[in-house]
């Protein structure tokens, strides 16, 4: 019987060893692929059917939200949850409302990351095609403006609206006066920052026939501020101001 000499024992402990870690880097390897494939898929079905991110490119919903503001979209409103009056939205050019200007077309590789941050939900190339304001008047609601106090109504309820933001001087909680009934599958819509909003009442007044936003162009309500950190807060749609504003059933 031949005997194994001991350098040839030694070279095949390490060819094994070696053979070993190779595989064990491999299946490293693998994992860490499997973990990055997984994590983009569940990414974008998040951001597809649940949550996604948007920026805040314009100052008309001042005080609540900021210019460039990151904030979290709930995808699940208007269906399967359904809208409220107070509710802050996010929905497509209902027609003729945003402007003719477009965002800077970014190239090279500050797009390439841009474009792999917005299959995730996490940065939104889109926002300046879409608008963001507070509902104020569901399908069928009568609204108002204004009272001898300057208040808003909807369905004969003065609304105390804590949140609007209005120039030094005025109580008016809108510049145009005007008195409507919602449509069907429609909303009315306005900027937190009433004078400088090209909302549902300025286009009432200024392009009468565009004024509503049909609830199938809404995208989703903001749920948070995510962006600057030391902003980051829960949006409220202020219950309490809109207490006793179902109109009575027939």
């Amino acid at each position: 019987m031949t005997r194994e000499t001991p350098t040839e024992s030694v070279e095949t402990t390490r060819s094994k060893r070696s053979a070993g870690r190779a595989k064990g880097i491999k299946l490293f390897l693998r994992d860490i692929l499997f973990i990055l494939v997984a994590a983009l898929v569940i990414s974008f079905l998040i951001k597809t059917f649940l949550i996604r991110s948007f920026y805040i490119p314009s100052a008309s919903m001042m005080d609540t939200l900021q210019e460039n503001d990151r904030i979290i979209v709930s995808l699940l409103t208007p269906q399967p949850i359904g809208i409220e009056r107070g509710d802050i939205v996010v929905f497509e050019d209902p027609g003729g409302w945003l402007n003719s200007l477009q965002s800077p077309e970014r190239t090279g590789f500050e797009a390439g990351v841009e474009n792999v941050l917005a299959f995730v939900g996490l940065a939104a190339p889109d926002s300046e095609d879409h608008l963001i304001k507070r509902v104020i008047g569901l399908p069928g609601d009568e609204v108002i403006c204004c009272d001898e106090f300057g208040q808003l109504s909807v369905n004969g309820v003065a609304l105390d609206e804590t949140y609007i933001r209005l120039p030094e001087g005025i109580s008016k909680a809108t510049e145009e006066d005007f008195t409507i009934t919602v449509p069907k599958d429609s909303l009315w819509v306005m900027g937190d920052n009433r004078y400088n909003s090209s909302d549902s009442s300025y286009h009432h007044a200024k392009d009468p026939g565009h004024e509503y936003v049909p609830v199938e162009k809404v995208v989703g309500r903001a749920i948070l501020v995510s962006w600057p950190f030391d902003r980051f807060t829960w949006l409220d749609n202020h219950p309490d101001v809109f207490e006793g504003t179902e109109p009575a059933k027939k």
